[in-house]
């Protein structure tokens, strides 16, 4: 009977990496912050444009781009940190920029003009980057991409989010919102 024990061994070694390959493909549902994300206030991040109006200086009124490192350069003041702020705290922060010897009461306001791209990878028609309309969710999302292929999972997919400086992703149903800048991905169904 010197050979049962490392039958036994071996058999259980087996179960053991079974179950811990099988519980590194199991994906959790999103977190809460993730699904909190999409009703927070616009966070910038590279790759948006906006459109900064200075009242009464139309030497300063244009579209900028928030570069790779977060930045934007703002005429007179230089490069401003954009990322991770809301509108309202990027014109609060050059218009105090502004009223440092510059000007006496800035006005300042901010629109996007473009936002970040989605990318959209999978089972869909044509997976790619495409451009973010607020109040777009998955299915609008895979829709612009082409729609289903007929091996998609059509009922949940994973979304990959930066949040706080933290890229997160999770599992949710084709009706949840997205924000700019999320990556969608349409796993194959198993059957």
């Amino acid at each position: 009977m010197p050979f049962a024990q490392p039958k036994t061994l071996l058999a259980l070694s087996l179960v053991a990496m079974t179950a811990a390959v099988s519980g590194c493909t199991t994906y959790q549902p999103a977190p809460r912050a993730f699904n909190q994300a999409t009703i927070q206030p616009y966070s910038l991040d590279s790759g948006d444009r906006l459109r900064i109006t200075v009242f009464d200086q139309p030497s300063m009124t244009n579209t900028y781009m928030v570069d790779q490192a977060g930045y934007i350069a703002f005429p007179l003041i230089g490069q401003v940190p954009a990322r991770g702020r809301t509108l309202q705290q990027l014109s609060g922060q050059i218009a105090q920029k502004l009223k440092q010897g510059y000007l006496r009461d800035p006005d300042v306001t901010i629109d996007v003009d473009r936002y970040r791209s989605v990318f959209i990878m999978g089972e869909v028609g044509q997976p790619g980057q495409y451009s973010y309309v607020p109040g777009m969710t998955v299915q609008n999302a895979i829709a612009v991409a082409g729609g289903f292929t007929a091996r998609a999972n059509q009922r949940m997919v994973d979304v990959t989010r930066k949040i706080n400086g933290q890229v997160l992703t999770g599992r949710v149903n084709i009706s949840s919102s997205i924000i700019a800048g999320d990556t969608i991905y349409v796993r194959e169904r198993l059957f």
